[in-house]
């Protein structure tokens, strides 16, 4: 990274140190990246994509072999038996919903054995919202497990939680909005091993949003029975316009699929208009953009460390998933941040991010991302919840130099407001 005579020295000082920590580590990532690139590619190649693929479909979509082909694609990738990739998903939460409202049935028992969930699951869930028609509302019983103070799984409290009642565990491979470790897919392979021994009749589910392809395995390849996320985080690739995927076991996504359309018709509809050749492109492009996400992410937490900030997860530890806490301690340092950010964005960069509430979340949140998709955090964004201790959640990366450039000028924003010293 470039150094500008007119930034301060204690910016100049924490590019160069965290230039230093990249630099170090970029034979590991790029040596992921390369197993992904050609998992990713073999995949395209074994289902035979072709050119007519690429063209979508309108009105019912029925007969689309483009749609069925990506499924296929994204199963090999994800190692599944089946995937359900749609543009109708309009989230990642829209898609875990359709899988959790797909496969439970009134009378079963959840537990969540990573904490609470993502804030806006908890009205899928039924931990806020009344009488929107949540899980709780059809009949649905909760219950979470926190992680220990090492970010575990707590395999003795979830014995004690297990009931004959209990149908599906859910797992949050991301931290989310928390300050801990996401998930590795070690940990998620600990849990899949214990469950079949113990446990063979609970069904595992797993949110993987922000995960795809940052290690080298995916939760199907270790026996997840079930997983979603959302097509503007990584696997879109920062080309797929809107989307969101549910994929598994065969008989699983084909439940969810009558939830994201309708009993009796599942998976076997659904126009792909304009975006089937978005998908496919975006997909393919997947690995470089996670790749160069991770060297940003890296780049980020070496930066703002240096900075004197807490960091999580630090930037030599493993990763497994896209998103870098910054703890920045005051509202006043979270929205300077914000504003700082923006300012290196692509699209609305002369936008000032205010926080303001937003569908899903109980808290105000501040967002920060000029992005082409809006919303994509395969792009680049930070975004948190108003509230203490003021954490901010960066994620994505089109380049891992944009995501350098942003982190500058954030930096420089707090330096100009006198909250950096």
């Amino acid at each position: 990274m470039y150094s500008n005579p007119e930034w301060p020295e204690l910016i100049c000082k924490a590019v160069a140190e965290a230039d230093a920590v990249l630099l170090r580590q970029l034979p590991s990532l790029q040596e992921k990246a390369t197993r992904n690139h050609e998992k990713v590619l073999k995949a395209f190649q074994d289902e035979h994509v072709s050119t007519y693929h690429l063209q979508g479909t309108t009105g019912y979509g029925l007969g689309d072999s483009g749609r069925e082909v990506l499924d296929r694609v994204v199963a090999r990738i994800l190692g599944t038996q089946a995937a359900l990739v749609r543009g109708q998903f309009v989230s990642g939460t829209h898609a875990i919903a359709a899988a959790l409202y797909g496969v439970l049935r009134p009378g079963d028992h959840v537990i969540s054995v990573s904490g609470t969930p993502y804030d806006t699951l908890e009205e899928v869930i039924g931990l806020r919202g009344e009488g929107q028609g949540s899980l709780i509302d059809f009949g649905v019983t909760y219950d979470a497990i926190p992680l220990d103070s090492q970010a575990k799984l707590q395999y003795t409290l979830l014995r004690e939680s297990i009931t004959d009642k209990t149908r599906l565990l859910i797992v949050q491979r991301s931290c989310g909005y928390a300050w801990r470790n996401s998930l590795t897919i070690s940990q998620l392979k600990e849990l899949v091993d214990f469950v079949r021994t113990s446990y063979p009749h609970l069904l595992i589910f797993v949110d993987n949003c922000y995960g795809e392809l940052v290690e080298t395995l995916e939760p199907g390849d270790i026996g997840v029975d079930l997983m979603a996320g959302s097509l503007i985080k990584n696997l879109g690739g920062s080309i797929a316009p809107t989307g969101g995927y549910v994929a598994g076991r065969s008989d699983l996504v084909k439940l969810a699929a009558q939830r994201l359309t309708a009993p009796g018709i599942g998976e076997y509809v659904g126009a792909t208009l304009e975006w089937q050749h978005l998908f496919f492109q975006g997909l393919f492009f997947s690995p470089l953009t996670v790749s160069e996400s991770i060297k940003g992410a890296v780049f980020s937490a070496a930066f703002w460390r240096a900075l004197g900030f807490e960091v999580h997860p630090e930037p030599e530890m493993p990763r497994t998933d896209l998103i870098q806490a910054v703890k920045l301690g005051s509202r006043e340092k979270m929205i300077a941040f914000c504003q700082g950010l923006q300012k290196g964005s692509p699209v609305d960069s002369h936008v000032l991010p205010i926080p303001s509430g937003m569908p899903g979340y109980a808290d105000e949140i501040i967002m920060a991302g000029g992005t082409f998709i809006q919303g994509a955090t395969s792009e680049f964004s930070a975004d948190g919840p108003l509230r203490e201790p003021y954490i901010v959640y960066q994620q994505g990366g089109i380049s891992h130099t944009y995501v350098q450039m942003g982190n500058i000028l954030a930096a420089l924003n707090l330096w100009q407001q006198g909250l950096l010293s």
